[in-house]
């Protein structure tokens, strides 16, 4: 059995999730999320816990054990509190802007990148250079900050392109110059 799999999700108030038809839905104030599971896997609702089993023993059902137990985990978090992630611009010239759909990117190129913004996504920019990406589906989130990163990767000379937030970069030293 997976040890992630064995941990009960919490149901916080304000929040209904349903099995059925192996298909789950949770709803909460910030929206509904439904995701469809395997046989392998039971999902059972017990008051304000959602406990998941495996049906049949096997290294491919303690995979899924797991990996249900954190998507729905997920799901929960994202209805009620919901995913957010920050971007940051960084070099002369690099700006971002947001004008109605599109997220305007100025990074470098000859000409002006448009990404266009998801309906269950909303993106928004503080100042020119920080670029806030919030939604209800974990995955959704991160993957299009990583799209939007994947547009001009940070370097590591000058530290110039797009990053997280949180992350660190490792600086390289450029030519030493020593005759």
């Amino acid at each position: 059995m997976s040890r992630i799999g064995k941990l009960p999700v919490q149901i916080p108030q304000g929040v209904k999730v349903g099995a059925a038809d192996n298909l789950i839905t949770v709803e909460g104030p910030k929206g509904k999320l439904t995701q469809d599971y395997k046989p392998e896997v039971s999902i059972e609702v017990k008051d304000d816990k959602v406990l998941i089993d495996v049906t049949v023993e096997s290294k491919k059902a303690n995979a899924y054990h797991g990996l249900y137990r954190q998507l729905i985990n997920n799901m929960v978090t994202g209805v009620s509190t919901g995913f957010a992630r920050s971007l940051l611009v960084n070099g002369v010239g690099y700006r971002a802007e947001v004008k109605g759909d599109i997220l305007l990117l100025n990074l470098g190129y000859s000409t002006q990148i448009e990404y266009h913004i998801s309906k269950d996504l909303t993106i928004t920019c503080e100042g020119t250079n920080k670029i806030n990406v919030v939604g209800i589906d974990k995955q959704k989130v991160g993957q299009a900050c990583a799209e939007i990163r994947s547009l001009r990767p940070p370097e590591p000379y000058k530290g110039k392109g797009i990053k997280y937030e949180e992350e660190t970069l490792r600086r390289k030293i450029g030519k030493s110059g020593i005759k």
